[in-house]
């Protein structure tokens, strides 16, 4: 791969890393406040899985969803098969907040989207599922 293919692949992570960072500020969260909110929106997880899939170690993750309790957005109960283990989900607050973010979020990367032809779009697309399944 040459230079100028990985300027460009880095400079579009960083476009789409700016529109996240952006969407981010307007509520106040980190870049990992707004990927546990994501990470939450469809699913509750325990809080070692989300360590994992965050890659955080677990005192880490402890205090990202002590914050985030704190503000109202996420509530941690045991695990109905194991009480020993905790899982963590979305509070309403938390819920409307993630389909805010969702909404902003996708609103500014169609915006970076909107700039390509409609078949390169499709390509980017797949490209991205692909670089990410």
């Amino acid at each position: 791969m040459s230079s100028s293919e990985v300027d460009a692949v880095v400079q579009a992570s960083f476009a789409v890393l700016d529109t996240l960072t952006r969407s981010a500020a307007e509520h106040d969260l980190s870049l990992t406040q707004l990927r546990l909110l994501g990470i939450l929106r469809d699913r509750t997880p325990t809080m070692a899985a989300i360590a994992d899939h965050l890659q955080l170690d677990r005192s880490s993750v402890s205090g990202l969803v002590d914050r985030a309790e704190r503000r109202g957005y996420v509530a941690r109960r045991a695990s109905p098969s194991d009480a020993r283990v905790t899982t963590v989900e979305l509070t309403e607050a938390g819920r409307e907040l993630a389909e805010e973010l969702t909404s902003t979020i996708g609103a500014g990367v169609e915006a970076l989207l909107d700039r390509l032809e409609p078949a390169d779009r499709r390509r980017v697309v797949e490209i991205a599922r692909s670089a990410t399944a």
